[in-house]
């Protein structure tokens, strides 16, 4: 047997006199991947953080010992010099891991100087390098960018470079590919896997994706509350998973629940045809002094809506489906004909503001979308103070109640409590049923859903779409759904559309085109989730 890389026996991490992890044992060999799996609350990336000591006001019991040293307990000076030599970490979101005010490329050159002792002369040319194995097209020109000019696929890849510049022997990936399309997930794992073979490092890979797991790890250890409920090979553990929890996890699958009238049967309530958004973007050299150039995102997009189905966009990052919902939405200036109902965005500014009422956005990443400053009551009340300035305190507060309660809140429990309570009071699910329920209190016909569910756990994901599902059945809502999760698409979408570099590639219904795909791209995104 290969002696353990690591070996964790007893980790206790608690805050404030109260346990979150109780006393788990697990160990990884060397060139192991081990997955640790589990809800959101779970545990898993505290504990990964907790190897490191990076949890503040946390306290630590147990050992973690990592080729012979007791990881909790040995002095900060000598931890500091593991850490992202021997021990690396990949975190969940580069966006704010990385450091928005240098580039990619000197970020990279600060670690290799301050733990290889690389002069700049040597460690630029590497961190290139770097950049370059981890699949990032002209590596020299992205290493000038700053965080914010990278998609988020190129972000990942730079955090990766950075982790791996030392060559660690461990490294610890914290849902690495959570907000990433289905190719680029495949991608990161696959580069991650070869650059783990090359160098035979272990890789303790923490994510709730259990297509993820079975596609990538050797062992698999799953946390429920702060306790390992069960751990074993993959293969084994998904075939027979012996503990109700982690049967419950596998299970957690979106299933499809929708009505299913004909479209002749149904009122259009958007269309758009011959669809163009472009940017206005500096060019390069001499000529950018004297003139602009322009990036088209969205190129000769057709598509229509039916009252209460779903048309559902798929494409990698930078296909240009955001683009599509933002201007459909009229946050982006467009060509081409884009009408919802018989109204134009841009008309006149009544119109527009008639418009609002008929279209509502739900966001990718609730935390970020719902005002931290603000109460659950002046967050899903405000709608109706921009549309409905008549209502008196009382029958808008009466409309807020009504509007939590049909979204699964405030059933339980001191109703108006709830409203006093801000976002950060709420787990990740409750959030995403706050921003529905913010989206729904002024009665639209339309919602765009951009990735609503791909922060969230499996679990999680299924019961808010089995809530839009319901909510458009009851309603007959329509929805735009943009998605990189085919799995989504199956269950939630009537119509799909696949996009790539800004152009319609194919489209039709889902399960024509889900299961006979025409298009070369189509099959190699299904082929990428699978």
């Amino acid at each position: 047997m290969t002696e353990p890389l690591l070996t964790v026996s007893g980790l206790r991490v608690g805050f404030a006199g109260r346990d979150v992890v109780h006393g788990i044992d697990f160990s990884i060999a060397p060139g192991e991947k081990l997955a640790l799996v589990g809800e959101s609350g779970s545990g898993k990336t505290v504990t990964a953080l907790s190897l490191l000591r990076l949890v503040q006001n946390a306290s630590l019991g147990g050992t973690a010992t990592f080729d012979g040293q007791d990881l909790l307990s040995m002095p900060e000076r000598a931890l500091r010099g593991l850490r992202g030599q021997d021990i690396a970490m990949i975190f969940q979101e580069p966006m704010t891991a990385l450091n928005p005010l240098l580039t990619v490329g000197e970020q990279i050159v600060e670690v290799l100087q301050l733990k290889m002792g690389l002069p700049r002369a040597q460690a630029w040319p590497k961190a290139i390098q770097l950049i370059t194995d981890t699949g990032i097209a002209d590596a020299a020109t992205r290493a000038n960018a700053y965080p914010h000019q990278l998609s988020g696929g190129q972000r990942q890849r730079a955090m990766i470079a950075m982790a791996l510049a030392c060559q660690p022997r461990l490294l610890l990936a914290d849902e690495p590919t959570t907000a990433l399309d289905v190719s680029l997930r495949g991608q990161i794992l696959d580069l991650i896997g070869s650059l783990q073979q090359k160098s035979g490092m272990a890789v303790l890979l923490i994510t709730h994706d259990l297509n993820l797991v079975r596609r990538f790890a050797d062992r698999l250890i799953v946390m429920e509350r702060g306790r390992i409920v069960e751990q074993g090979p993959v293969a084994e553990v998904f075939a027979q998973p012996r503990h109700s929890y982690t049967q419950r996890l596998i299970d957690s699958k979106p299933e499809r629940d929708l009505a299913e009238a004909e479209p002749s049967e149904l009122s259009i309530v958007a269309q758009a045809r011959g669809l163009r958004v472009g940017y206005s973007v500096p060019l390069r050299g001499l000529a950018g002094w004297f003139r602009r150039g322009e990036f088209v995102a969205v190129q000769g997009a057709d598509f229509q809506i039916e009252a209460g189905r779903t048309l559902g966009i798929m494409g990698e990052s930078g296909s240009g489906k955001s683009t599509l919902a933002l201007a459909t939405l009229g946050l982006l200036p467009s060509s081409g004909e884009l009408r919802l109902g018989e109204l134009t965005w841009g008309a006149s500014t009544p119109q527009n503001h008639r418009m609002r009422r008929t279209i509502q956005v739900v966001f990718q990443d609730p935390f970020s979308s719902l005002s931290p400053r603000l109460t659950v009551e002046e967050i899903v009340g405000e709608g109706l103070l921009v549309h409905e300035p008549a209502l008196s305190a009382a029958d808008r507060r009466e409309r807020v109640l009504a509007g939590l309660r049909e979204v699964g809140l405030g059933t339980d429990g001191d109703a108006l409590a709830l409203l006093r309570r801000y976002p950060h009071e709420f787990s990740g699910g409750q959030r995403q049923r706050l921003a529905i329920a913010r989206a729904l209190i002024i009665k639209p016909d339309i919602l765009v859903l951009d990735e609503p569910t791909s922060a969230l756990d499996v679990t999680i994901q299924k019961q808010v779409l089995t809530l839009l599902q319901g909510l458009q059945r009851e309603r007959g809502l329509s929805y735009l759904l943009i998605t990189h999760d085919v799995a989504v698409i199956r269950a939630m979408a009537h119509h799909v559309l696949v996009m790539k570099d800004g152009l319609m590639v194919e489209s039709g219904p889902v399960i024509e085109v889900l299961q006979r795909p025409a298009q070369a791209y189509t099959r190699q995104l299904l082929a990428a989730a699978d």
